[in-house]
C-alpha cells in the first residue's frame, strides 16, 4: 500500500492558511487514490526525543566513520525510530508557516532528528549524497508577506528556500510547492488568496 506522510506544523488549525491549503490538496489526493494511506504527524501531538549529548555523540562518531558504544547506541536507536517514519513513507506532503522569516521551531525539531548521517545522508569523498530517494514531496508554505522573485524579500526567505535546499540534500529529486502568500492583507484579498490556492492545491492533487 502506497503510504503519504503529512506533517502539519501550524499551531492555528482552522485558522490555519497552510493547513487549510493542505487539508484540501490531501482530500482530493483520497479521492484519487483511495486505497492510499495517509499517516498524519501533527508536530503539537508528536513527542520527538530531545537531542541530548548520547545522540550528539553518535552523531559526531558516525561522521568519523567510527563504532558506536553501548551509550550511544542506546540513544541513537531513538532517532533511527522517528527516521523511519519519515522513510518508510512513499511520498511526503508538508504544511508550515513562516515564523520569523523561518520555519517553527517545532519543525526544526524534526529536521534536527532525522536529518543524520547514515540515515538521511551519507559522508563520500568530496561531500555529502543524500539518501532518501526515489518519492516526491508536496511542500506548501504559507507568509504574511510576498516573497517569491521578484519581491525584494526573496533574500530573506529562509523558509522555503530552506525546506528546498533540505529535501535536495537528503535526496530527493521531486520537490513540488504551493505558496500561499501574502496573508497579511485585508480579510477580502486573505479570503480570495486562500482560495485560489486551494483550487490549485485540488488540482496538484491530481498528479501527485
Amino acid at each position: 500500500m502506497t503510504k503519504v506522510l503529512y506533517i502539519e506544523v501550524s499551531p492555528r488549525k482552522e485558522r490555519s492558511h497552510s493547513i487549510a491549503v493542505a487539508e484540501a490538496f490531501l482530500e482530493a489526493y483520497s479521492a484519487a487514490n483511495p486505497d492510499h494511506e495517509i499517516d498524519k504527524m501533527d508536530l503539537w501531538d508528536t513527542e520527538l526525543p530531545e537531542l541530548n549529548i548520547a545522540m550528539i555523540d553518535a552523531k559526531y562518531r558516525l561522521l568519523d566513520l567510527g563504532e558506536l558504544d553501548q551509550r550511544e547506541a542506546d540513544a541513537w536507536r531513538v532517532v533511527v525510530q522517528t527516521f523511519n517514519r519519515f522513510n518508510s513513507a512513499d511520498k511526503i506532503v508538508l504544511s508550515t508557516p513562516m515564523w520569523n522569516f523561518n520555519v517553527p521551531y517545532k519543525l526544526k525539531h524534526l529536521i534536527d532528528i532525522i536529518v543524520q548521517p547514515d540515515l538521511a545522508f551519507a559522508v563520500v569523498e568530496g561531500g555529502y549524497e543524500g539518501l532518501v530517494k526515489g518519492k516526491p514531496a508536496m511542500v506548501i508554505v504559507a507568509r504574511g508577506a510576498a516573497y517569491m522573485p521578484p519581491s525584494d524579500f526573496f533574500e530573506v526567505d529562509f523558509q522555503k528556500r530552506y525546506l528546498d535546499f533540505l529535501f535536495s540534500f537528503i535526496g530527493f529529486e521531486d520537490v513540488r510547492s504551493l505558496v500561499v502568500e501574502p496573508m497579511l492583507t485585508s480579510p477580502e484579498e486573505q479570503a480570495a488568496t486562500r482560495a485560489k490556492m486551494i483550487e490549485e492545491a485540488r488540482e496538484a492533487a491530481a498528479a501527485f
